[in-house]
């Protein structure tokens, strides 16, 4: 700004009155140049007997927020308070944001806007789920699947939770780097394929990277029980290594990798091994 002024007071001396006007007429011209159209997938389950829809949004970038979850609450603040989505940490931690941006399954608030004026950003909710309204998918089948894997600490020794803390090697806990910053957020599932075909069957990369996450976890003992659960021919055995999971993880984790380790633990390619430190010292 203090640059622009300095043109401004400057300009008549080396310029002249009409080199200012035309100034001014520029700055105008750039400032309307920056309205960006958003197309966003709308539909309303209080109007069952109308089809879904795209509905165009106009937004001038230049009083607008750098992510694509700021277009959408301008949009919903300013334009039309009825556009329904998600959105809690704005920070990429909670998830809950997750929506297909451009063709890619991402979220919304670590999304750049695309600064081209001339190209339409079109918004989708996660695809091949059952919608709620406008950008909400329907979580609870995916919730279900991760509750069936029990993603908690399961112990033989029945000690009472809280009593005592559980041990845990430096080599033991770098194995859960990659798994544990998962946030749930169904962007790399609802890319996959197998999982559009068989999604009350086949868990999904998410969820069995939350299993392997635990599988691979040196306190817990119930890796024998977890495997067993998994050796049906849909829970895991539906990936074909497709890896669109890991092409659209948003958070730069590799559930591909992950189903992979577990097959390999299904067929005694690979073992758990022995905990580095005992959990529970003597």
């Amino acid at each position: 700004m203090a640059y622009v002024c300095s043109i401004l007071l400057s300009a008549p001396k080396r310029l002249g009155a009409e080199s200012v006007r035309l100034f001014h007429v520029s700055l105008e011209r750039d400032s309307a140049n920056r309205l960006k159209t958003f197309s966003v997938y709308r539909w309303n389950p209080d109007e069952p007997e109308k089809k879904p829809y795209m509905k165009d949004y106009h937004v001038d970038l230049n009083n607008c927020g750098p992510m694509v979850l700021d277009a959408l609450l301008k949009i919903k603040n300013e334009i039309d308070p009825t556009l329904t989505f998600r959105r809690s940490c704005r920070e990429g931690i909670c998830g809950s944001c997750a929506m297909n941006i451009g063709g890619t399954n991402t979220l919304a608030c670590i999304s750049s806007i695309d600064q081209n004026v001339n190209k339409v950003t079109k918004i989708y909710p996660l695809p091949h789920m059952y919608i709620v309204k406008d950008l909400v998918p329907d979580m609870n089948n995916f919730y279900t699947q991760y509750k069936s894997i029990k993603p908690w600490l399961q112990r033989e020794d029945k000690k009472k939770t809280g009593g005592q803390q559980y041990l845990q090697s430096v080599e033991d806990r770098k194995k859960l780097d990659g798994l544990y910053e998962c946030i749930l957020c169904a962007c790399c599932s609802t890319s996959c394929p197998s999982y559009w075909w068989n999604g009350d069957k086949y868990l999904g990369p998410a969820v069995l990277m939350q299993a392997y996450r635990w599988i691979i976890d040196s306190r817990d003992d119930a890796t024998v029980n977890r495997l067993e659960k998994l050796k049906d021919p849909y829970s895991v055995y539906r990936c074909h290594t497709i890896l669109n999971c890991t092409k659209t993880c948003p958070k730069g984790l590799n559930p591909g990798r992950a189903v992979a380790e577990i097959k390999k633990l299904l067929a005694n390619i690979s073992q758990k091994g022995k905990p580095g430190l005992d959990a529970v010292p003597s």
